[in-house]
């Protein structure tokens, strides 16, 4: 049941997009409960998601990362 600091964070960071499956979440929680640097790292990922959150940010629609990217090899 035990998994590595780096599964955690990937489940972690999974959470935090709500992609992470209920036995992955269950991992991570006893994960943390154990490694305590973990612990903090998950801690933080809570309150930047928050403040992401708060903030109302979002990230870019494919059309307009597509569209940047055009514009980008433009330059070149």
């Amino acid at each position: 049941m035990m998994i590595s600091c780096e599964k955690a964070a990937t489940i972690c960071n999974k959470a935090q997009y709500r992609e992470a499956t209920f036995f992955e979440i269950l991992k991570l929680k006893f994960h943390v409960l154990i490694c305590k640097t973990c612990a903090k790292f998950s801690k933080q990922n809570t309150a930047f998601t928050s403040l992401c959150e708060k903030a109302n940010l979002r990230s870019l629609s494919e059309q307009d990362k597509l569209k940047m990217k055009q514009e980008l090899n433009k330059g070149h």
